[in-house]
């Protein structure tokens, strides 16, 4: 049993990953623009507690079920959200 629970401990996140969740909760908060925190929480079906969580970075590695569901809420292209990760990538501001 003990080899089990051994082979279900996560890693660390590394120092790139950290950076990585700061710069897809700071181009999540931008491309939320004028809406609320709660409206696109909502809309998007995950706590605003969560939403806030990943826009100050706090939450630096989202389940990706949630990025899908933020991308749909504020109609910005996962492929979109998956450059802010990968690279330093602008996100256009919600209309």
């Amino acid at each position: 049993m003990r080899a089990i629970l051994l082979g279900m401990v996560r890693q660390p996140l590394t120092p790139e990953q950290i950076a990585a969740g700061q710069r897809l909760g700071a181009a999540l908060r931008a491309a939320r623009g004028d809406r609320s925190l709660v409206e696109v929480a909502l809309a998007a079906g995950i706590s605003p507690e969560t939403l806030r969580k990943i826009e100050a970075g706090r939450l630096p590695a989202p389940a990706f079920g949630s990025v899908v569901c933020l991308s749909q809420a504020l109609d910005i292209p996962l492929s979109d959200l998956a450059d802010v990760w990968l690279a330093d990538t602008p996100v256009r501001q919600a209309s």
